[in-house]
């Protein structure tokens, strides 16, 4: 039946809607409501975890009581489907795609959902999760469909859209605070070229009230659950963790003798060497040397550092769980500022090897033959880009291309300073990646073609 009294395009949305979300419902029907380790400290509102997805599931538990999960995962679907619809159909009209290139840039969409469900360690179908990913990639599909608007349309509202996405996004993940400076970054060099200078001091103080926005926001959400003025815990307990994997017995002298501190360390290192928890147990490959600390990496976290420490402060006597973790985030604090510059060489080359892989599994999953794979298709993304906007000076493509990648280097930097680059993690700029690259070589290919069509034409008529 026709649908009256709408266009074209919006009805291709609207049936482009309504399959994603036929796909989306009908995979919650089929595999139902995935609980993991980490579900329950987002029902519980727990103190490791950004306020956003908690307060999420609180909404639909207050709404629906006993069976929200079941319509919280319908949302997480809805919202996933209305984002890759939303970016779906605006790249098709801004390059002019055909019905087939835009199911394609739909299937690249639908990748990810597929690879964690049959590739990555868990194997779920993260839009049917209780996790934070779940609500992160939909929202981080809105936060790119209004940065790109931003770049290509120039308009103020598209701009101020994509800061409050960014907003969000970090609210749901910490290491999503990288697309507020990605926001932030890409819209400076638009004033820039539009040499707007006087706005980049706009700019500059509006993610300046960004991150302390986000920031008083985590306090206040703190303050009403737990009745603590404080943010997230553990964050730095987490980063403590590969600073330790990398140290040696000598690192140990950093501390004053007989410091809480390096009572701690001592501690926490001879039960490492027990465990063969440390770097020079990894072995000399590098592929063996990244697989090694990252089977490690919670192993030495969980049943060590975070395990000593509660068991410490816990033994203090009157101190509840709240102060408890802000009493071992504080001391993981003190330890790495003095462990880190002892430690600095085998800790970046640590840090190397987990960006590495972060790099890889951004578009593609970690093996000897995938891993040079995925490294020609950096290289060849790079060539593109720098083609395109130096030799030919086209600059569409090569946007969404250049957002990408600045994308992936600041979600791989950051995720690796604190914890190893798991698929889940990295899965966000996955479809992002391909869609460009498809967009590049497409654009590349018609400038060819156009060229060839041209000089043969030339030819006819002489």
């Amino acid at each position: 039946m026709e649908i009256v009294g709408l266009s074209r395009d919006k009805k291709r949305a609207l049936c482009l809607f309504a399959g994603l979300l036929a796909f989306f419902l009908g995979l919650l029907a089929v595999s139902g409501v995935g609980v993991y380790n980490d579900s329950e400290q987002y029902i519980m509102m727990h103190i490791h975890r950004e306020p956003l997805y908690p307060l999420y599931l609180a909404a639909f538990r207050a709404v629906f009581g006993e069976g929200y999960l079941v319509w919280a995962m319908a949302g997480q679907g809805i919202l996933t489907a209305l984002g890759i619809t939303a970016l779906a159909e605006y790249v098709t009209r801004h390059f002019g795609l055909r019905l087939w290139e835009e199911l394609l840039i739909v299937a690249l969409q639908l990748l990810p959902h597929l690879i964690t469900r049959y590739v990555s360690a868990l194997h779920i179908f993260l839009e049917n999760s209780v996790m934070s990913e779940a609500l992160c990639i939909p929202l981080f599909t809105i936060f790119i469909y209004f940065v790109l608007r931003m770049l290509f349309e120039g308009k103020w509202r598209d701009t101020v859209l994509a800061l409050l996405f960014a907003y969000l996004l970090s609210m749901t993940r910490g290491q999503m605070m990288t697309t507020i400076l990605l926001w932030a970054l890409l819209l400076g060099i638009r004033l820039l070229l539009n040499k707007k200078y006087r706005a980049l001091f706009i700019c500059a103080s509006t993610v300046v009230f960004v991150f302390l926005l986000r920031d008083l926001t985590v306090h206040v959400y703190n303050y009403g659950v737990t009745g603590y003025f404080m943010g997230n815990t553990y964050g730095q307990v987490n980063t403590l963790t590969n600073v330790m994997y990398a140290c040696d017995e000598g690192d140990r002298e950093v501390f004053e003798e007989g410091a809480p501190e390096q009572v701690f360390f001592d501690d926490f290192y001879g039960k490492a060497m027990e465990q063969k928890l440390n770097y020079v147990y990894a072995g000399d490959g590098f592929d063996e040397r990244a697989t090694y600390l990252e089977e490690n990496h919670d192993i030495l976290k969980f049943q060590i550092l975070e395990a000593e420490l509660s068991a410490y402060y816990f033994g203090l006597g009157e101190v509840d769980y709240y102060e408890q973790s802000s009493m071992s985030d504080e001391m993981a604090g003190k330890m790495i500022k003095k462990l880190l510059p002892a430690c600095f060489g085998q800790w970046l080359y640590d840090y190397i090897l987990l960006c590495r892989n972060g790099f890889v599994r951004s578009i593609a999953v970690v093996h000897p033959l995938i891993n040079f794979a995925a490294l020609f298709l950096y290289v060849l993304a790079a060539g593109l880009l720098l083609w395109q906007v130096f030799v030919k000076r086209r600059f569409q493509a090569a946007v969404v291309m250049g957002t990408a990648l600045l994308f992936i280097v600041a979600n791989v930097c950051a995720t690796s300073i604190t914890i190893m680059c798991l698929s889940r993690y990295m899965i966000y700029g996955f479809s992002l990646f391909y869609m460009a690259l498809y967009l590049l070589v497409r654009e590349v290919c018609e400038n060819r073609l156009f060229w060839k069509n041209g000089l043969e034409k030339t030819k006819s008529m002489s």
